[in-house]
């Protein structure tokens, strides 16, 4: 691969963070940003949240803080403050990953830090943001989706309520729009010195990553004459998103001589290529379809036929089957298996726990012909205080000890 510079090289973010959030840093790091997490001098405790832990610190540590460096500061000390506004004048921005107004109550809030640095990057990112009802409720990562509506409740054998297994969208989504954004925030800043106070809540990016679902129902408030189904339902409206899927046939699970795929043919060209791959046109003279988005639902003889049809070959041969013919097959992995899968081993090759403490899966971004940088290992509280006081700041020996006589490090040991 080509030497070439890291895509966010010569940004620096201030990153004050606790848990979850802090993916925000994360997103930025593996692009080759420079991430400095400011902890207070007991650290984050997102080392011990969750499950599992990892030689005493959390997956959740191992995975969020890495590419980051570590320096403590004691904020409730006007040394510590100072320290802070003095990395804020080199930065590019500063990400308040917690309740709003954390920093703002040590002096180092938006119009604070635009004083020391005027194009600063400020960007909060919290539960529900900075405005609403709900704007102080206490929160973790579930209650994104249980709000916007992307899970629903369980029952167990005794039928009280439980939470089932689902993937989480708003704790992980809202990261990625906060870092987005950051990186639109500092193209405005380098361009025409204007600063940036961004407001992202992880509630938010549950609701906007299920935008399908929502804007489907506020159309079905709208008269049927003006909003109607698909033509090949024959105008009928389907219920929104994935559950206008129940009933599909040529768009469903089915079992594999080994496994499990499933079955997208719900365009008219890709069944007809499946029925001519598996030597039954029969199937598509008696059952044709529409052009676009035919599911044949609830068509039981049909479904009948499939079922028999796709037991004939082991998951591997349908993937292989799919790609020969041109019709969509995929196969169902869970969270367990997927790291089998020969696609996402291409795709994400592990850090392994030998380096980096935990074995993880890297970045999603791809750039065609160079490497992104290695991530290094989650730090420790405080790791890098020396190196960033003396490095980045400039600090001489005697500042550095007369900041930690004073605290502002920490208790003096």
């Amino acid at each position: 691969m080509a030497e070439t510079a890291k895509p966010l090289a010569g940004v620096r973010i201030i990153e004050s963070s606790l848990l979850g959030p802090g993916a925000v840093g994360t997103h930025l790091a593996d692009l080759g940003a420079e991430v400095i997490k400011v902890e207070s001098p007991a650290g984050d405790y997102i080392r011990r949240m969750t499950w599992p832990i990892i030689e005493g610190d959390s997956l959740l540590h191992h995975h969020i803080s890495r590419g980051k460096r570590s320096i403590t500061l004691d904020l409730r000390t006007p040394e510590g403050v100072e320290v802070y506004k003095d990395l804020v004048r080199g930065a590019d921005a500063v990400v308040e990953a917690m309740r709003p107004g954390a920093l703002a109550r040590r002096g180092l809030g938006f119009d604070d830090l635009k004083e020391v640095n005027p194009s600063i990057v400020f960007c909060t990112i919290s539960g529900y943001g900075m405005t609403g009802p709900y704007k102080d409720l206490p929160s973790h990562g579930i209650a994104y989706d249980a709000w916007g509506g992307l899970i629903s409740p369980g029952r167990d054998e005794e039928g009280f309520p439980r939470i089932d297994e689902h993937a989480s969208v708003g704790m992980h989504s809202g990261p990625l729009f906060a870092a987005y954004g950051i990186l639109a925030g500092i193209i405005r800043a380098r361009s025409t010195g204007e600063p940036t106070y961004l407001d992202i809540a992880q509630s938010d990016a549950s609701v906007a990553m299920d935008w399908l679902r929502i804007e489907t129902y506020l159309a079905y408030e709208r008269p049927e004459d003006v909003v109607t189904g698909n033509p090949a339902d024959d105008y009928e409206r389907r219920e929104p998103g994935t559950a206008g899927m129940l009933g599909g046939v040529r768009y469903q699970f089915y079992d594999s001589s080994d496994g499990m795929v499933l079955f997208m043919s719900s365009e008219q060209e890709f069944w007809k290529n499946f029925c001519g791959g598996v030597d039954r046109m029969d199937l598509f003279e008696k059952w044709p379809g529409s052009q676009y988005g035919d599911h044949a639902r609830g068509n039981r003889e049909l479904q009948r036929e499939l079922v028999a049809i796709f037991a004939s070959k082991t998951t591997e041969e349908w993937v292989e089957f799919a790609d020969e013919v041109n019709t969509p097959i995929c196969p169902v992995n869970t969270p367990k298996t997927v790291a089998d899968d020969p696609q996402f081993q291409d795709r994400f090759p592990l850090l392994g726990h030998e380096e980096h403490g935990a074995d993880m899966i890297g970045s999603a971004i791809h750039l065609v012909g160079e490497e992104l940088p290695v991530p290094t290992r989650a730090p420790t509280v405080g790791q890098h205080n020396d190196e960033i006081l003396a490095e980045v700041l400039g600090y001489d020996e005697a500042k550095v000890a007369a900041l930690r006589e004073a605290g502002a490090l920490g208790a003096p040991q």
